[in-house]
Parts: structure tokens; sequence; C-alpha cells
């Protein structure tokens, strides 16, 4: 059965706007004018009218952690209380009230920053939440998700003391000689490792309450680091739970796994089981080697070049040696792995160029299409090498909202002025995609895109570097084909063309026609997967 839609405002990955196209099992068929796509009906065509409305490919958020999302579904969510540290403190008494915790289970919540506190000028400590309870184990990790808070009860059950040794990659905070409760980056596995483990059902519903989420922003596919979440889980029971709810029907967003292992034995072990890039359907695919690099520019964990400017006392620090990084980046590029790495620092971007570059020098691959996630602070010479060594950036436009508030502040002008400058990868031939960090920031698209158009922040702080701003087509591509072509999907989706699968999302507003500063207020009215509608407003 055929699907004619016309009268409609649709953006096929390039302008101008056309008005219809057909659908047909699942991909479209036709694109073009009304009358064109309606002197194609016959009978037994489904016609709708599309009312005027905005339609794009369905949006592809490049990286994000959807298994992580649907989990931090459950918890109490701090990012709308993070005004003040006593404000917080109380909505988790109140979440705490109206969510008891049973026995074995923790008190979970994720989106606090420090930054945004007016009472105090310091992150929370366990001593904090020992106001809560010290006898329920409590844990609060940071917006950034490179850094936790958990109560003295978590520190018992974990057996941290003052003298317990901080991993490599990692930090304990430490006050008057005992631990404070904070974790920062690889220490956090100090205390993940005592956490509840779900069974796969429970994975399973983590999934599904992402899905619909992701559905509500108009997202059809997820570029997605899973594994990390729970790491006394097995990947193939991650992928199990993908694979049963694709077969259910109940996966109603494509998922690329951003696969992430810490050691050259796991990912071997991983590669011998036959999972190596673009292994899978086009529901669920393996996609690349993920590793997290340093940590994160808000917590001041990101590896920097020089010590921080409000901060002289660190420079953050890398999650892996060098040569760690090397051989993992060496085994998975061998292997036809491609390769997406976490740099937010560029100490670390260093450290990441070095190794792709050591690794195709050992093994030249011609479209290898290995990345730098976020590729925030950088220098000059950096994003010269990410363009000679055809690499891709994962770039997350919507961390202008905060970082716009803080980057000069931590990362002193002189780097601050060649940092978030995906546009000028853009003009060197590099291909930038968009993405969220989910759950780090909302899956909000039209959030994204506006940041990417205006450089500002939504509350019109900037603009910061206007002059790295994006058209809103370039910016629509960096969510949609550009995301495609960072999963090697270019041909197959991404775009409103013929052959293409059916993935689309309809908006209440032309986004070319709209404000820039009023872009993230335009509401997704629908959602479809393969033709079929995923999500109504």
């Amino acid at each position: 059965m055929r699907t004619i839609y016309h009268n409609g405002q649709v953006f096929t990955g390039s302008l101008p706007l056309v008005q219809a196209f057909i659908v047909e099992d699942g991909r479209f068929t036709a694109v073009g004018s009304n009358e064109e796509i309606l002197a194609q009906c016959t009978l037994g065509d489904t016609v709708v009218d599309l009312e005027g409305h905005f339609v794009s490919a369905g949006f592809n958020d490049s990286h994000m952690h959807l298994l992580n999302f649907g989990q931090s579904l459950r918890m109490a969510q701090l990012a709308r209380h993070t005004d003040s540290l006593t404000g917080m403190i109380m909505y988790l008494e109140q979440f705490l009230q109206d969510n008891p915790v049973v026995e074995g289970q923790w008190l979970r919540g994720r989106g606090w920053n420090q930054d945004y506190f007016t009472d105090v000028q310091r992150m929370p400590s366990r001593w904090d939440l020992d106001r809560i309870s010290t006898d329920i184990p409590i844990m609060i990790t940071r917006a950034c998700g490179h850094s936790a808070v958990v109560n003295s009860k978590v520190l018992q059950i974990a057996g941290i003391t003052a003298d317990t040794p901080a991993p490599v990659g990692g930090a304990i905070g430490i006050e008057n000689g005992e631990p404070d409760g904070r974790f920062y980056d690889n220490a956090l596995d100090l205390v993940n490792r005592y956490l509840p483990l779900p069974d796969k059902e429970e994975l399973k519903n983590m999934i599904r309450a992402a899905c619909i989420a992701l559905n509500r922003y108009g997202i059809t596919s997820s570029q997605t680091d899973d594994y990390c979440v729970f790491r006394g889980i097995p990947f193939e029971m991650i992928n199990e739970a993908y694979r049963e709810l694709e077969e259910s029907g109940e996966l109603t967003v494509r998922v690329y796994e951003q696969s992430n292992f810490t050691t050259v034995e796991d990912l071997q072990r991983f590669i011998d089981a036959g999972n190596i890039t673009g292994t899978g359907s086009d529901c669920f695919k393996i996609g690349p080697l993920k590793m997290l690099g340093d940590g994160s520019l808000g917590a001041r964990t990101a590896h920097l070049s020089r010590p921080y400017a409000d901060d002289p006392s660190t420079c953050g620090f890398s999650l892996f040696t060098p040569e760690h990084m090397n051989a993992m980046v060496s085994l998975a590029n061998r292997s036809g792995m491609q390769i997406a790495i976490h740099a937010i620092g560029d100490a670390c971007l260093d450290q990441v160029l070095n190794a792709v570059n050591l690794a195709l020098q050992e093994c030249p691959r011609e479209d290898h299409r290995h990345g730098v996630v976020h590729c925030q602070i950088s220098r000059a010479d950096q994003l010269e090498r990410i363009a000679q060594l055809h690499m891709h950036v994962y770039a997350q436009s919507i961390f202008l909202d905060y970082d716009n508030h803080i980057v000069r502040e931590r990362a002193g002008d002189d780097l601050a002025s060649t940092s978030y400058s995906w546009k000028t990868l853009m003009n060197n031939g590099v291909s930038v995609s968009n993405g969220s960090d989910c759950p780090v920031e909302l899956p909000d698209v039209l959030e994204g895109i506006e940041c990417a158009v205006t450089r500002t922040s939504l509350d019109g702080t900037g603009p910061y570097l206007p002059e790295q701003a994006f058209t809103v087509e370039e910016a629509l591509n960096s969510f949609t084909s550009m995301a495609a072509y960072a999963s090697f999907e270019e041909n197959t989706k991404g775009r409103i063309a013929p052959g293409y699968i059916a993935d689309f999302t309809v908006l209440g507003e032309d986004p070319f026609t709209a404000d820039p500063r009023t872009i993230h207020s335009i509401p997704v009215l629908s959602t479809y997967l393969a033709g079929n509608c995923v999500y109504t407003k």
C-alpha cells in the first residue's frame, strides 16, 4: 500500500523545499511538487494532507547514551532542581518520600551542576547527602556524568577510606583527611561496581522508555554508547535486549552501537565473537569502538594542555595512558572497526590524533571514518590534523547553552578563541554530525539546531565565536544526512529521497523562516519510522 503526502514544506536535504512525497513498503519512492506527486495517485492509495507543515528526514542523534537515558528517567531529575544546593536536597528528600527505596536498591539522581547553585559555590558532599539518610545508599551524578557524589552509607558499602588509591584517570575527593563522597571519572568504578544490576527485562524497559522519549523529540536514529552503563552486565545481554525488542516491533529508534571497551582483552573477545562495525540490521547495528578519553570541562576533568584559567592547580587528566589508547585504537583499526573517542580537552585531543595517526600508518584504510566525539577545546593545528587524517567529528551544539557561560573562564581566552570550531572543520572538508550526549543534555534536537545557528545560549548569552555559526540547512543536515554519514548509512537514510528509508519528522513551523532565537520552541507534531507513525502530538 502506498501513502501520498502532499501540501507540505519538505526538506529533502538541500534547498529549495518541495511539497510532496510518496512512501511505499517503508521507503520513499517519489519526491516532488503537489502536481507531480498527486498525478501518481491510484485507487487504493492513502492520501495525507500535511497542511503546510515542515517535514524533515527523521532526526539522528549521533552521540548519546540511550540505555543510560532510560535508566535516568527512573531517577530523581536534578537538572530541574539545581538552582541551589539547599533546594536540591529538599527535592531529594521529597523524592525519597514519594518513591521509597526498597531493600537492596539505592536512591539515585542525575543532573546537578554546582555552577548553577546560588547559595554555595561548591559541589555537594557526602555530608549534604547524609542529611537525607545515612541508612539508604545515595548517589547523585553530575549532569556531565563525569563526577558523582555518594553518602556515607555508600562509602561504607564500597569500603572507601582515606587510604583508598584512586585509579589512573580518576580522582577521589578528600576533605580534612577523609573522603568527601566525591568521585571523578575512572574513580566512579570504585562505586559503580556495587550498584544493583538490572536483569534483561529491566534493560528492555529502560530501552522502551528511552525510545518513547526520543520519538517525542522527532528522533528516529540513535548512535549510542551503552556497554559502559552497567560494567557488570556483558555486552551479549545488552545486544540481546535490543534484538528482542526489534523482533517484537518495540524498537522505535534505529540503534548504531558505539561499543565501549576499556581493555584490549575485552575488545578482542568482542571482535572474535563477530562484532565489527556494520554487522547487524537496519534497526540494531554494531558501530565503532567507543572510548572515553578524558572528563568534562564543567567538572574540570577535561585534559587541557595548560592549567585551568580558573583553577591553576589542575590541567584535568586523560583516562588512558597513550600506550593503552594506542593499543586499543590499533586493534580496532586493523580489525576493520570504526573508532570514536571522546575528547573534550586539547591535551586529550593530541593523544587521540596521535593514536589514530599511528594506527593508520600501521594499517592504512581509505574510508575509516574514525571520529572525535565532542571536539570542544581545540587548537588551530589540531583542526588541521583532523582534516588531514580524514576524521569525522561528532559535535554537540547544545553544549553551547551551558558552556557559553564558562568556556573562557575555564580554558582562558587563547584556547577559547579556537574551540568549538565545528564550522572551521566543515570548511576544511571535515564531516560533522550533531547530537546531545543525552542524558548529559536532553535529546532536544530543535534546541541543538538553535544553538548551532545562533551560537548563543537559550537564555541569550553570547554569541560565542559567531563566525562558527551553522546555516539552518547545515544544522538540519548535521542531525540527518551527516549523522547518517557517521554510521556509513548516507545512501540509505538521512534524506527524503527515492529509495531511502522513510523515517521522517513533521514540525509545527518551518525553521528556515522562523526567528532563529525561537527555533527551540518549534513543536514536533509527529515522528515516522519506516512510514509508520511512532509519535503524534
